[in-house]
């Protein structure tokens, strides 16, 4: 009787991992494919059938990767056309082989049986086991195939050292068994391992993720910029082209107030013409236009808001840093300067922004003052928010000024937030 529980045990393990294997590469996507697979299948078996027949269970587990696993892999090769992935998949269904010879010690340990109740368990939990792999396993490690070969070698390492570990250790020799502490601590020290290579892959993969958000962030604020000018460029255009359509109704009546002897009339009228023409030009604040376009757009903002902005400096038109890094720096700094200022009543405290900035000896010096009445939490010497959306924009800055090997700081002083940054 042990003998048949053991022989279906042995071609119940190779069905297991012929259908894991053939499911991870996705490789029955066509009839043909499923009916090459199905006779494979019942080829398989019997050929492992024979030889445990004749030649014995233990010569069986010898030349197992003969018999089941390399003929599997031509297989998977014929049906997919590649290599690789069929390997990893074939290993990695090997390594989930493992999982139903776990239950079953753990159950001949807790109930003190023997090789019969082993081998009994393993074909029971089989079918349940095979049925759950596929339904949650099944589609996430096939996903891995369509990424790149290193990508799948990372995902293969676990399976492979697994495979070579236990046929030099408990098939072939005796190794695990005798105890010895390098071999026995072996496996420990590889699962120790690619714990720390995946800390290591997820951190790197983190900050690529925070930099990539960072780039979103910045490309974002310099569409906004550029959104705001286009509407400051498309709205001055309309006036000017309403201006040149009165133009006409203007000189007639500068000249009817000329004719009549209204000279103040018309000098009046004329001034009054001009005011509203510079009303409506960009504020300049030093030569870099990059930054006045900023600057005026931000003071706009300010003053519909209610919210005054001093600003006091010098940039000449062409600096060290790009326009694009300026950009983000000033748009992120006055943006959570006029957020600040935003949740201020005018009549607790005034609200002022108050920027200063200058360039010497090829360098960027910037300051950004704003009133704050909320409690501002520091991590490492810089602001942080856990509200969705914020926070992203002291990380640009942060990152950009790490670029330029500048130096940056954030202060909170006499109830006013304080942004200086050089680079």
């Amino acid at each position: 009787m042990s003998f048949w529980i053991s022989l279906l045990n042995n071609v119940s393990v190779s069905f297991f991992g012929s259908i894991l294997s053939v499911s991870f590469c996705d490789a029955l996507d066509s009839r043909k494919k499923r009916c090459i697979f199905v006779c494979s299948m019942l080829f398989l078996p019997m050929l492992q059938g024979l030889v445990y027949f004749f030649w014995g269970a233990d010569f069986m587990r010898q030349i197992y990767p003969l018999v089941v696993h390399l003929p599997l892999l031509f297989l998977l090769y014929a049906l997919t056309g590649r290599l690789l992935w069929p390997f990893f998949s074939i290993l990695t269904a090997y390594l989930c082989c493992q999982l139903r010879r776990w239950i079953a010690l753990f159950a001949v340990a807790m109930l003190s049986g023997g090789t019969t109740m082993q081998n009994f368990i393993e074909l029971v939990v089989t079918l349940p086991l095979l049925l759950f792999l596929l339904r949650y396993a099944s589609p996430v490690v096939h996903q891995l195939s369509g990424y790149s070969a290193k990508m799948q070698c990372q995902f293969g390492a676990i399976p492979v050292l697994y495979y070579i570990f236990d046929y030099v250790t408990m098939v072939y020799t005796d190794l695990l068994s005798s105890g010895d502490p390098v071999v026995v601590e072996f496996m420990p020290f590889v699962c120790c391992a690619a714990y720390l290579v995946f800390l290591l892959y997820n951190s790197v993969k983190e900050r690529t993720q925070n930099q990539l958000k960072q780039a979103q962030k910045s490309l974002g604020i310099q569409l906004n910029q550029a959104v705001r000018e286009i509407d400051a460029l498309r709205e001055s255009q309309m006036l000017a082209s309403q201006y040149r359509h009165d133009m006409r109704h203007h000189l007639q009546y500068v000249s009817a107030c000329i004719q009549n002897g209204q000279e103040d009339q018309a000098l009046s009228y004329i001034t009054g013409i001009c005011q509203e023409i510079d009303a409506q030009k960009v504020e300049r604040y030093c030569e870099n236009e990059a930054a006045n376009l900023i600057l005026s757009a931000f003071a706009g903002r300010a003053k519909k808001e209610g919210i005054q902005m001093k600003v006091n400096g010098s940039l000449p038109a062409f600096i060290t840093v790009s326009d694009s890094d300026l950009c983000v720096l000033l748009s992120n700094a006055l943006e959570n300067a006029l957020h600040a200022c935003q949740s201020i009543t005018a009549a607790t405290k005034a609200r002022i922004i108050d920027v200063q900035f200058y360039h010497k000896n090829d360098h960027l010096f910037l300051q950004v003052e704003n009133p704050c009445e909320q409690k501002v939490l520091f991590e490492n010497g810089i602001p942080v928010s856990h509200e969705p959306g914020h926070g992203i924009g002291v990380q640009s800055i942060c990152a950009i000024v790490e670029r330029y090997d500048g130096m940056c700081s954030f202060l909170i002083q006499d109830d006013h937030f304080i942004l200086r940054l050089s680079l």
